[in-house]
């Protein structure tokens, strides 16, 4: 299978093309949100006030860097268990979010957003975060930077490798996969 290079912001023709189990990589900017970070922007959506960035076109990976060490631009960086994000994703993807990354598997409600609004789930993998660091060549941090980890940062990517687990069209690599595992044993 021939891997996808993916420039970022991702446009509707990106997202249109993308299917679930389709290998990428991505280069340009992606932002960083956890927990803390998906509440206080849920709170400005909430009260009709502007976002600190605007998330339109953009992808939001779930991650909390360590520390950079001397001549890297972050550290570790591995993805968070995407669905304590799920309360706040689906009004996200309403306001223009393209794309996700992290792992496991996500809501129904976040599901139905992505295919209503057009836009993707990509799994980054789990105990790869310092084989991930090294694609990320700048970081810089753009809001809540009392949240120090789980602030929202802006990373600067080059050639980030993910897999598409979850797609526009209704393909969830987490149903699928499992199926095509077991026709392949029988």
């Amino acid at each position: 299978m021939a891997v996808i290079s993916l420039h970022l912001p991702l446009s509707d023709g990106d997202i249109r093309m993308l299917r679930a189990g389709d290998q990428v990589t991505l280069t340009g900017d992606i932002y960083t949100a956890r927990d803390a970070a998906h509440k206080r922007l849920d709170a400005l959506i909430r009260e009709g006030k502007a976002l600190p960035v605007d998330l339109k076109g953009e992808t939001i990976y779930y991650v909390g860097p360590a520390p950079a060490s001397p001549g890297h631009a972050a550290g570790a960086a591995g993805p968070t268990t995407s669905y304590r994000m799920d309360a706040y994703t689906p009004r996200l993807i309403k306001m223009g979010l393209k794309g996700m990354i992290g792992k496991g598997t996500r809501s129904k409600a976040v599901q139905q957003a992505m295919i209503q609004y057009g836009a993707v789930y990509f799994g980054a993998v789990g105990g790869a975060a310092a084989l991930i660091a090294r694609s990320i060549t700048r970081v810089d941090v753009v809001a809540y930077p009392d949240l120090g980890p789980e602030a929202i940062h802006r990373f600067h990517v080059e050639n980030f490798p993910a897999i598409v687990l979850m797609d526009a069209h209704g393909g969830n690599l987490y149903e699928s996969g499992p199926r095509l595992y077991k026709q392949e044993l029988l």
